[in-house]
Order: structure tokens, then sequence, then C-alpha cells
């Protein structure tokens, strides 16, 4: 386990040296969530929501501890053995690291350099323990380590055969090469996360001044937002707004270096850097996103004001060729995410934005520029840190997520949730203000209705309507009774559809069904 802490340590200073992306961990985590099946990444989600990385990296990890105590044991016993486990581990984490698409042939230096620092310390604990090693090795490992480890190595041994005997343990010396090898990891990490922060754009982020729209939005109307305690606010901060990618370290790329390119079936390829993107007429748009993964009820939903340049103005530019109905966008991180062009060129807000309330994009969501499709889940048009758009056809090409069986096509579905009272909440009989979001983006909320215990519908009343490609705020007033009550809603498009009641899975083209929460009143 120690020498398994050096290796993580060594890499991780490796990393810093030659790029995030060649981190073991890192490397093997993000192999790791291309390889989950749906049904698995989707329990994930629900149950881990935006720690789900976190959970993930703490799995990898506690797998990493009890296969280094195994190879501990095995190297304790016979050391060609335990050598032969850390040449399992970086053989792991050198394919994991070359796997991924935007993978070279440095990403394998810092599980390599890991390693081969742990192959030291593995030697020199195993030999402190106990264990037998070849006459050659140990005399090799003594005259590597020399004078910095002369308080924990002993003189090599003389013989005539090639393995001297199981030796006997030193627990002197093991503790303070212990001691030692707990030090390097220590250090070596602390370090590695030192010069990691070389490669974070958050100071470009911070030197970015948005141009003022061309074409401004409208001031929100008064009345778009309830005063109610515990209801989604009208816009979501920057901080609160949801996040659901496959990347365990987010990609940082400097505006100074960021170029999109548009090829394909086109009539010319185009390339722009930042510089052009912001000098062009930008339109600012309130637009409520959902992630496919939000289940009935769920989070994963939120409302900006965006900033951006209209993305049917420069496929115009580029001219679209007969035939073309897809825009297959990829990002830095290699991600793919496939966008039908009539979504894109129908009169809709599509744009490729550059701001977020107000602000640069966060890195988190995107910077220095991302996609924003209104009427679409995020895994058909959301495209973070999006670098090129592709004319294509669906026949011809699919995305990351089509190939996982997601569907090509997929619209945001009617849907509407209950923020207050939450689920399970002991409420005083009386007025009780019910109250939540609705949204349909590209129609707008006609109406919305709440049930109590099956009974009938009642209206809910609505606030003001910012536009059709935001959600809306409604509230009810109920007049609760003694018990135990369970409450409903539903909402209405204004193209007349109603969500439907019976429940369906997010996977494959996004949840539905009605939202409802169960009470006490007393």
């Amino acid at each position: 386990m120690l020498a398994a802490a050096v290796a993580l340590g060594v890499a991780e200073l490796a990393a810093g040296i030659t790029g995030p992306q060649g981190a073991p961990v890192t490397a093997v985590g993000e192999v790791a969530i291309n390889l989950t099946p749906i049904p698995v990444k989707e329990f994930a989600i629900a149950h881990f929501g935006s720690h789900d990385k976190q959970a993930l990296v703490a799995g990898i990890v506690m797998l990493l501890v009890v296969f280094a105590a195994l190879v501990g044991i095995l190297a304790v016993r016979r050391i060609a053995a335990g050598l032969a486990g850390l040449a399992a581990f970086a053989a792991v984490g050198a394919a994991a690291a070359v796997s991924r698409p935007t993978a070279t042939a440095v990403d394998v230096v810092p599980t390599l350099a890991g390693v081969g620092a742990a192959a030291v310390i593995l030697v020199v604990l195993a030999r402190y323990a106990g264990a037998a090693l070849p006459q050659s090795l140990e005399a090799a490992v003594s005259r590597a380590l020399g004078a910095a480890f002369r308080l924990i190595t002993a003189r090599a041994r003389q013989g005539t055969g090639p393995v001297t005997g199981r030796g006997s343990p030193d627990r002197r010396r093991f503790l303070i090469a212990a001691a030692g090898a707990a030090a390097l990891a220590g250090a070596a990490g602390g370090l590695g996360d030192r010069l990691l922060g070389r490669f974070s754009v958050a100071s470009s982020r911070a030197q970015v001044r948005l141009p003022a729209p061309a074409v401004a939005a409208p001031a929100v109307p008064a009345g778009a937002e309830f005063r109610i305690s515990g209801l989604t606010p009208f816009f979501t901060p920057d901080s609160s707004f949801y996040r659901v990618d496959t990347d365990l370290i987010l990609p940082q790329v400097a505006p100074q270096t960021w170029t999109l390119r548009i090829d394909g079936m086109v009539g010319r390829e185009l390339e722009i850097d930042f510089a052009d993107l912001l000098r062009m007429p930008l339109t600012e748009t309130d637009i409520t996103l959902v992630c496919v993964s939000n289940e009935v009820g769920g989070s994963y939903a939120g409302n900006a004001r965006w900033l951006g340049a209209p993305l049917a103005g420069l496929l115009r530019r580029a001219g679209v060729r007969a035939g073309a109905d897809q825009v297959l966008s990829t990002a830095a991180d290699g991600m793919t995410i496939s966008t039908p062009v009539a979504a894109i060129m129908d009169g809709r807000d599509a744009l490729l934005a550059v701001g977020m309330n107000g602000q640069p994009l966060p890195v988190a969501h995107g910077f220095p520029a991302r996609m924003v499709v209104p009427g679409l889940y995020g895994y058909v048009s959301a495209t973070k840190w999006v670098t090129r758009l592709t004319l294509t056809t669906f026949a011809r090409q699919r995305a990351y997520w089509t190939q996982r069986g997601y569907a090509a096509q997929a619209p945001i579905k009617t849907e509407s949730r209950i923020d207050v009272p939450r689920p399970l909440a002991q409420l005083p009989a009386g007025r009780v203000a019910v109250a939540g979001v609705a949204w349909a983006p590209t129609r707008g909320i006609a109406s919305v209705e709440v049930s109590v215990d099956g009974g009938p519908w009642h209206a809910a009343r609505l606030a003001a309507a910012d536009g059709i490609d935001t959600w809306r705020q409604w509230m009810w007033p109920w007049d609760a009774t003694a018990g135990l009550h369970r409450l409903q809603v539903r909402a209405t498009d204004r193209t007349g559809v109603t969500q439907p009641a019976r429940r369906a899975p997010p996977f494959p083209d996004g949840a539905s069904g009605w939202d409802s929460v169960v009470v006490t009143v007393t």
C-alpha cells in the first residue's frame, strides 16, 4: 500500500509536468465511465447526483488499496510476483491513458514514472519485511539508493547462488523505509498538485471582457418570480447550475489557443478564433437547459441568460450542402454530440455561447465556448468546450451517446416539478403554498394543475412568462387538512400537450410522468 501511494504521488508529480490528462486514476476513471453500461450510469447519476465522479474516484482508490495489499503480500513471499503485480498496474494505467480520444504518447509518462518509483520502494520494503531477493537485484538496489538511503539499506550480501535465503525481518529499518516512502508519496503528490495549477485557465477567463450584445435579451417581466421560500429561483446561479459530463478533470482550454472549425458537407470550411467570435454580433437570450438524465422531479435543469453568436449564421457562412441533416460537434475532450440541422436553422435562438448570466462561461460549463440550443436535451445540443462542427448525416455518423443507445432526436418533454413542500415534510394545517417550476422549451407553458390524493385537478397560478424557452414558476394555495397526503402536478404546453401520467425512465429519450410528494399535515 505504501508503494502504491508512492506510485500515485510520483504519477501526480509527473502529470504536473506533462499534463493532467495522464494521471492514472483520472485516466482509468474516464475509461471506466466510457465502458459503464447505461443502467449503471443512470443509477450513479440518480443516487450520487453531482457527486457521481467523486464516488467513482473513491471506488477506484478503494480497489487500488485492495490490489496494493495483495501485491504487498505476494512481494514478501516472492518479489517477482509483487513486481508482476506492479507491471499489471502499469499496463492498466498506460492502456487507459492512451485509449482516450485526445491521448498522446506523453500521457503514459506519469503511470510509468509512478510505477518505476513504486518498484524501488516495494523491493526495499519487501527486503526489510524478510523477503528473499535475487542477489543481483539486492545489490543493484543497494547501489541505486546509495548514500540517500544509507539508513534504510543493508550491505549487499555475498554468496554464490542466484537467490539468497529468506531474510529475517528488520523492523527498525522497515519502519524507517516506510516513513520515507510515506514522506515521498506526500511530497510528490503535493508538489504535483501545485504544478497542475499551471494548466488552469482561471486567470485567462478573468481577463475576458464580453462585448455588449447586438441583440439584447428583453427585461424579465414583472411577476416572473414568486417570493416563496424553497422555490427554485428564476435564474439559476452559475454555482448551482447542474453539471453532467464524462470528465473527471475539467478541460482547460485557453481562449488564446481556442479555434472552432466548421467542415464536412459545407460549401467552404471555416475556422474562427476567440477574438473573431467576440467581434461578431452577439445575441443575448434566456434559455432553460435540461439533461436527459433528469428523473421526474429531478434537479438536472437550469435557467440562465446566455450570450453568443447565432449558430444559424455561422452555418450559413459555411454553406450547408443539400442532404446534411446533422451537426456533429466535437469538444476539446473528444466528446461528440449530434444536433439536427433543422433545429439550428428553424429560427430558434441556437447559440455558440461565450457568456452565462453576464459573465464569461464558467470552466465547468464550457469556457471559452459551448453550444446552446433551446428545446433539445443537452446530449444532443449543449456541447461544452466545443472546437469543431462537422456537417454530416445521421445515417453516416453517430455521436457518443447515440452509439450507446440514446435516441438521435430528443426534444425536451413537457415537465413540471414540485419544489415546496419538500417530500415527507411535516406541515401545520391551514393554508400551504404548493409551488414549483414547469418547462417546455420552444413551446412554452400554458397551464399547471395540482391534485391532492388523486382527486380533481386544480389550476395553479402561473408566474409571468419570459418567452417560450424558459421555465415558468407556478404556485397553488392549498387548504391543508390533517393527515397523510399525496400531491401531484402536471403541466400543459402551448401546443396543447399535457405531460402523461405514466412514468418512463430517462433512457433513451428523457423521463416522463407526474411529479409527486407525500407530506404529513398535523
